[in-house]
């Protein structure tokens, strides 16, 4: 059954007033103004409603909010919306810095709301008369959620100022961006906060866990490459003795599995008002179902590629998607498959402009009754134990340190769910070897889960894959991503220029 979740109002719209950061630009979430602590912050019910306006902003589609569409700035994804700004013009090298109404600029503009959010809530608590405990509970909350702005501000844009206190306008002006390191070590800092005060199970679904904040710093060092690091994370995440694999990868994505052994981190979502639910989930949809979405983002050939046979034999092409890899039929919605107990694509359209031949079946929510058309009730995964497995094989591959452990890791995420059993890796590869079985089992286990992007940049292998042809279903082209190549400029997003035009010491990213 869905687990009753802990957001019942708006709280985009609670953290506005409370927070008093209404425009868009980095400038405008430093108010000169706000709600003083004579109307507020008097109770710790003030607290968990500021702490809940924070929590929201997870929610915008510049933070965790679109989902799996972040897939569409990878080969793997295609992104039918023609405006500018979005996935589809990241994915496909089109953007400039002057670019808005996207990633581009709402990336750092929500990054930095959370970052003022929690200035704030720091700043005030002081003013109230709580326990020291509970305090110390609320502050773990709020600077986990202060490192993942952080940590995805290094992982967008490199290094970017680092601001702990409030600001008034004219020191707002005066900033200068640290560097990647300075930037990935507040993330780290403010996560090491969070593990001294949280618990393994939090006070209520939905809140921060030590195994929540120890997962994210994993993550942190991960996109850092600091292999060793991560094993030494990996261990005090496996002490905790909380996760596992869910038996199965279909069962994982559903509604009535939320909150299972193998989530770390998810933003938690409702049927209710647009800015409860899960906007994402219901664009995914196909046409042609109750509540019917647009089919983006819409997986392209690349990824069907992926997929091995169960058996380890080659793909027939008269047959293709016969004794393919389970995951491919639970993450994508393919020709001669049904959703919702009709024919894709002949009774359930693709919706994409044009048609990619494919549609998203992970993380789509397929069978719940929306209250809403455009709101859904399901949760989305932020980070999950497969991960932290996969994380632990990778450190392993790249110190060279146990190839053997490593396979049997990624032979796990391949054969122990009852519904997924493929063909197990030998254990004597050599480390080149395994490093490419690695990265191509991330790339079937994530595709859909938005983290791709992530791995194509800190990697360093765009170049390899670029340029792409995104092909429709008849064959025809629809367009080339990167037609020019991948350049290194490309594995940041350039500062937005109105930014900069705002505040002459920031520097703009090489290239850009």
């Amino acid at each position: 059954m869905k687990t009753i979740k802990i957001f019942k109002i708006n709280f985009v719209v609670l953290g506005m007033l409370l927070f008093s950061s209404c425009g868009e630009e980095f400038l405008a979430v430093y108010p000169t103004d706000r709600i003083t602590t004579v109307s507020f912050w008097q109770n710790e019910n003030d607290v968990k409603l500021a702490l809940n306006g924070i929590y929201s902003v997870l929610k915008h589609r510049g933070v965790y909010g679109s989902g799996p569409t972040f897939d569409a700035i990878t080969p793997y994804a295609y992104q039918w919306a023609h405006w500018n700004g979005l996935e589809k013009q990241i994915g496909n090298g089109s953007i400039t810095a002057s670019t808005t109404g996207g990633l581009v600029d709402e990336r750092w503009t929500m990054c930095y709301r959370i970052i003022n959010f929690s200035n704030d809530f720091i700043a005030n608590l002081e003013n109230v008369d709580l326990p020291a405990d509970k305090k110390a509970t609320y502050l773990g909350e709020v600077h986990f959620l202060r490192g993942i702005a952080y940590a995805l501000l290094a992982d967008a844009y490199g290094g970017v100022p680092i601001i702990l206190t409030k600001l008034n306008t004219q020191e707002v002006t005066e900033l200068s961006r640290n560097t990647l390191e300075e930037t990935w070590a507040q993330a780290i800092s403010d996560y090491d906060i969070a593990i001294q005060n949280s618990e393994p199970v939090s006070y209520e679904l939905g809140r921060v866990t030590k195994g929540a904040a120890l997962g994210m710093k994993m993550r942190a060092y991960l996109y850092q490459n600091k292999y060793t690091e991560v094993l030494q994370m990996v261990e005090q995440i496996d002490a905790l003795g909380m996760y596992d694999l869910f038996p199965s990868y279909e069962g994982l994505f559903k509604l009535d599995n939320e909150n299972n052994e193998e989530v770390l981190f998810d933003i938690q979502y409702i049927a209710g008002e647009q800015g409860q639910g899960n906007f994402f989930a219901w664009l995914a949809l196909p046409g042609g179902v109750a509540a019917a979405g647009a089919s983006d983002p819409a997986p392209t050939q690349h990824i069907i590629d992926e997929y091995e046979m169960i058996d380890g034999s080659a793909v027939d092409p008269n047959n293709e998607f016969e004794g393919r890899d389970p995951r491919l039929d639970f993450t994508i919605l393919r020709p001669g498959a049904t959703f919702e107990g009709r024919l894709y694509p002949s009774e359930v359209p693709n919706h994409t402009g044009q048609r990619v031949g494919f549609g998203l079946r992970k993380n789509v929510g397929e069978g719940i009754p929306l209250l809403s058309p455009r709101v859904s009730p399901l949760n989305f995964i932020v980070l999950r134990y497969a991960d932290v497995l996969l994380a632990k094989a990778e450190a392993l591959i790249e110190t060279n340190q146990n190839i053997p452990e490593a396979i049997g890791i990624i032979n796990r995420i391949r054969t122990e769910r009852t519904d997924v059993t493929i063909t197990s890796l030998p254990t004597d590869l050599s480390q080149e070897a395994a490093r490419e079985k690695l990265r191509h089992e991330r790339v079937v286990e994530f595709f859909g889960e938005g983290i791709l992007w992530a791995d194509i940049k800190r990697w360093k292998i765009g170049q390899d894959l670029y340029p792409v042809d995104i092909k429709a279903a008849d064959g025809g082209l629809i367009e080339v991503k990167f037609p020019n190549g991948y350049e290194d400029r490309h594995n940041l997003l350039p500062i937005p220029d109105n930014e900069i035009s705002f505040n002459k010491n920031l520097e703009q990213n090489p290239g850009w």
